[in-house]
This record gives structure tokens, C-alpha cells and sequence, in this order.
């Protein structure tokens, strides 16, 4: 065992600083993003900005890695827009974990109990509803009285939403199923319409 890992560091000796270069650069660009000396936003961009300017000006130095130094680039061009918020208001988290681990948990729970492989259409139609609600209830307990103090015309608005999504959706069901006689039925309603009587 040991003459295969001898044999194998022998092989790769060659890559380990080019590795080792472009790990340090993820480290650092990990360090300045983790900003434990809490500086402000635009603080922590121009540092990150000099990091990334580096790392595209010496990414030769890298040799076969320079092409990860560019997927790095592309990647974090995309997350640009909402990388540094999260320094700029204090209580926004740096990162989505918690917000993925609670659409997991939800799509987890969904998936049990329907029996369904992905995600079920009501998630869509009803998660403005459902998803909240799921989180609230997790947090406490919810009684009569919390429901008798809601604002009944943002119930009613809600509910309105949900089902002019749920008519919607239904539309384009039967649409889907049979486009000519929903064609048919739509033509013969709006000339019903414009008939006169």
C-alpha cells in the first residue's frame, strides 16, 4: 500500500504547487468573504475585487489549472449582484443554508406524503401559502385566537390570488389536453357574447 502512494506522489509531484497556488487563492477569497474583522461592503468588494484581479493576471502560474481560475470567475460574475449585501445590512445571513435546508425539509415532508418523486403542482400553485405557513408552525403553536386576530382582507386577497393561479393553471390543463375544443369553447362563449339577444 505504501509503494502505491509513494508511486502515486511521485507521479503527481509535479502538479502539487500549481495546486497549491490556486488553493491558497480560494482561501483567501474564502477569508475575505468570511470578513471576520467586519468591515463594511465596500470594504470587503474592493478587497475581493484586488484578490480576483490577481488571480486573472497570474493565472498562468497555475499551469493546467488555469481554466478552473476562469470557471471561478464565471461563477462568481453570476453571484455578483448579491455577493456583498450581506455586509451593507447586519442581520442578513452571508449564506442561503438556512433557507435551503427549510425548502429541503419542506420538499422532503411534501414528497412523503404525497408518494410523489418531485415536487408536487400544489407547490407551486400554493407555496406563496403553504411553505409560510409550514415555517410558522414549526417555530409555535397556532390557536384560535392568533386566527381571530388575522387582517381578513389580506385572507381574502391571499385566497383570491391562489385561485385565480388555480383557474389559471386549470386553463392551461385543458388547453394542453385538448387545444381545439377548448379553441371551440372560447369561440363559442365569446360569440354568444356579441350576439345580440
Amino acid at each position: 500500500m505504501q509503494h502505491l502512494i509513494n508511486r502515486g506522489l511521485e507521479r503527481t509531484g509535479g502538479l502539487w504547487p500549481d495546486i497549491r497556488r490556486a488553493y491558497g487563492w480560494v482561501h483567501q477569497a474564502a477569508r475575505i468573504l468570511k470578513n471576520e474583522a467586519g468591515y463594511d461592503a465596500g470594504v470587503v468588494e474592493r478587497r475581493f475585487n484586488g484578490l480576483l484581479g490577481a488571480m486573472i493576471r497570474h493565472r498562468g502560474k497555475v499551469g493546467p489549472l488555469a481554466g478552473a481560475i476562469d470557471h471561478f470567475r464565471k461563477v462568481t460574475r453570476s453571484y455578483r449582484a448579491g455577493l456583498f449585501h450581506c455586509y451593507a445590512a447586519p442581520d442578513l445571513p452571508r449564506t442561503n443554508n438556512d433557507l435551503e435546508r427549510l425548502f429541503g425539509s419542506h420538499r422532503h415532508h411534501d414528497r412523503r406524503a404525497t408518494g410523489r418523486r418531485t415536487a408536487a403542482p400544489a407547490a407551486v400553485l400554493r407555496g406563496p401559502a403553504r411553505i409560510v405557513a409550514a415555517t410558522a408552525t414549526r417555530l409555535r403553536g397556532y390557536g384560535a385566537r392568533d386566527l381571530a386576530g388575522a387582517d381578513r382582507q389580506r385572507w381574502i386577497a391571499l385566497r383570491d390570488d391562489l385561485e385565480r393561479r388555480r383557474r389559471a393553471r386549470a386553463l392551461r390543463h385543458r388547453f394542453r389536453r385538448n387545444p381545439e375544443a377548448f379553441l371551440k369553447e372560447i369561440e363559442a362563449n365569446l360569440l354568444q357574447q356579441t350576439l345580440p339577444s
